[in-house]
């Protein structure tokens, strides 16, 4: 199934841009591409009594993690849609379970959301039905990761960079590049984390990009044979300062609280329950930029709950909601009435919301495909079935 996934996905991904920086508002993502003929919702009809959601560990809080963060029960009680949440831990976990036919609607991650659209595991998403849908951010609608050809599928929710976190107490002076974990020093070898999935090979990329421009990498997500043996060997030689290839986040959490990780990269939730469980870390963006998510809510095609997956879609991006979210996660909410329900009344203006010069610096997590996402024609990018294969190796 994984390859016939990553076979359409390299059709669509052809003519789909993969980075902010290659999209404006409201701009056209995907000139060409065909995916399957699947038509969007054209009405709600009745509530179906439950929906089954997909989600990274944050976006569907019912109380049971902490009785003060709950947005499911209040959806229950206004809707009559029981929700069932399942919690993924990468990108590449949510393809698969969504493959499997059991869920109704997922957070995607621009590395998985345009593989799940070429599948046909998601439909398009008739916006006029999620009111709240006008309200978000421009510069998140109808993107590459979001649409095709000018068609949503699905509601922008929340998006922020992949962070370089750090214990403050260890890493002196504070770390302002990505050196820090790809050339670090003496001080901190084998106490540094990296993110565990083939799209971190995009981390080294980046890296690259500016340290080593004679490589000539524009795009992260676009690598040749010569930049893709590069960035292996930045990784290759990284692994011997690695403590932890971390996916969950508790465990990234413990590692720096113990002091057995003191600098790597994160998300900003990670950094944020790190502190509040008494680690001396911080979070920083480094100089050279970072890869990032803007997360989607996308709905099942195969699902039978679709009236109950509009009214969370509506529920999710409504502006307390939307602030709650971004509050807990710690990312930039996509509707800016948001702004005005937080706790805390600069959270926004810390996370950059509507910040589209912040924006700028990251590179959004996209699928590699073998043509290549930087416009070059005479050679041949590695997909992501090569980028699957090289992280194996690397790790051993």
């Amino acid at each position: 199934m994984r390859g016939r996934v990553l076979a359409a996905a390299v059709v669509l991904l052809v003519v789909a841009g993969c980075n902010s920086r290659e999209t404006t508002d409201e701009s056209e993502s995907d000139g060409g591409f065909a995916p399957p003929k699947l038509a969007a919702l054209t009405e709600l009809g009745t509530a179906e009594g439950e929906l089954s959601v997909l989600s990274w560990a944050g976006y569907a809080e019912d109380g049971s993690n902490d009785p003060e963060i709950d947005w499911v029960t209040p959806f229950e009680e206004a809707t009559g849609c029981r929700v069932s949440v399942k919690v993924f831990n990468t990108s590449d976990e949510a393809v698969t379970l969504m493959e499997t036919g059991k869920y109704d609607v997922v957070s995607a991650s621009g590395d998985a959301s345009l593989r799940l659209i070429a599948d046909g595991a998601v439909e398009p998403v008739n916006t006029d039905l999620v009111p709240n849908y006008a309200d978000l951010y421009r510069h998140l609608k109808n993107q590459s990761w979001n649409s095709v050809d000018g068609v949503a599928y699905g509601i922008p929710h929340g998006w922020g960079a992949n962070l370089l976190m750090y214990r403050s107490d260890v890493v002196k002076p504070a770390p302002t590049s990505w050196s820090a974990v790809f050339a670090p020093n003496l001080s901190v070898v084998g106490k540094v984390t990296a993110y565990d999935s083939p799209i971190y090979l995009a981390d080294a990329a980046l890296y690259l990009m500016k340290h080593q421009p004679d490589l000539g990498i524009t795009n992260p997500y676009a690598l040749d044979d010569t930049q893709f043996a590069a960035a292996i060997a930045v990784l290759e030689q990284q692994k011997a300062s690695i403590s932890e290839y971390w996916s969950d986040y508790s465990e990234e959490v413990a590692a720096f609280k113990a002091g057995d990780a003191v600098v790597g990269t994160t998300w900003q939730v990670i950094a944020n329950v790190a502190k509040s469980e008494g680690a001396p870390v911080e979070a920083v963006l480094p100089a050279e930029g970072a890869t990032g998510w803007s997360d989607t809510w996308m709905v099942a095609s195969a699902s039978k709950h679709k009236t109950c997956a509009y009214k969370w879609f509506d529920h999710i991006v409504s502006p307390s909601v939307n602030a709650q979210v971004a509050e807990y996660f710690g990312e930039a909410p996509s509707n800016p009435k948001a702004c005005g329900f937080t706790v805390d009344p600069s959270h926004c203006r810390t996370y950059h919301a509507g910040d589209a010069e912040y924006a700028e610096r990251i590179w959004y997590w996209s699928t590699p495909i073998s043509a290549c996402l930087d416009g070059r024609t005479n050679v041949r990018c590695k997909d992501y079935e090569d980028w699957a294969q090289a992280w194996t190796t690397i790790k051993g």
